[in-house]
């Protein structure tokens, strides 16, 4: 039975019974197939987790399989409001180089906020990449739903920062780097607390990774600039 794809968390009135089912399975699926994998997960393991029926899984998503694909339109609920958030406010600042740049620091910051603060980015960040190792449905899910138009949309705001063609090589490859930076930051976290002597990544810590993320933009562009004629 094919199911057409719902909104996973509701927005306005409080969430009913069956939403609260559904999400609460959605989030102990993405944590558990994050962490064991798709194949080594069972769906008594997510029901019990969840603290939900078995059969409340072939009802509200059709079966495993919809669950997964329910995980990855979560992540992009998720990850889309985010940046959907932050490209709002970009998009309502002046045009030019400068207010391009302010424009990449905001959703950059916004980023490290998201990724370094936010409990359910672990569970996110851990889901793709198992996605990524071995590509299902999920992965093209969230690629054509925020990878991709986050990606492409930050390719713009580069090109009127920089003056680089939005979809050259380079640029794609810029913003895929700048992505990168803040994403490590949570897929080492220990390691970074361990070495930074941090007890915890909070909102200080991801004010002092913010303020460096940006200083690695605005050194990318002087060098850019520095290598025009």
């Amino acid at each position: 039975m094919t199911r057409t794809p719902v909104t996973v968390q509701p927005r306005g009135a409080p969430p009913s019974p069956a939403d609260q089912t559904r999400i609460a399975l959605v989030r102990a699926a993405l944590r558990l197939f994050g962490s064991q994998g798709f194949e080594g997960t069972s769906t008594r393991e997510i029901a019990a987790l969840a603290k939900a029926n078995i059969g409340s899984i072939a009802y509200h998503f059709g079966g495993k399989e919809g669950l997964r694909a329910a995980c990855a339109h979560y992540i992009v609920e998720t990850i889309g409001g985010v940046a959907g958030a932050a490209m709002a406010e970009a998009t309502a600042k002046a045009d030019g180089p400068d207010a391009a740049k302010a424009r990449l620091d905001a959703v950059l910051e916004t980023m490290v906020g998201f990724i370094t603060t936010r409990p359910e980015a672990g569970e996110v960040v851990q889901f793709v990449l198992r996605e990524m190792s071995r590509p299902s449905e999920a992965l093209d899910i969230i690629y054509d739903g925020v990878f991709e138009p986050v990606h492409r949309q930050l390719c713009r705001i580069w090109a009127e920062a920089s003056g680089e063609d939005a979809e050259s090589e380079r640029a794609r490859l810029t913003v895929f780097t700048l992505i990168g930076q803040v994403v490590y930051f949570r897929i080492a976290r220990a390691a970074v607390m361990r070495r930074m002597g941090w007890d915890d990544l909070g909102p200080n810590q991801a004010a002092d990774i913010g303020s460096v993320v940006k200083d690695n933009l605005a050194a990318i562009l002087a060098g850019r600039k520095g290598d025009r004629p």
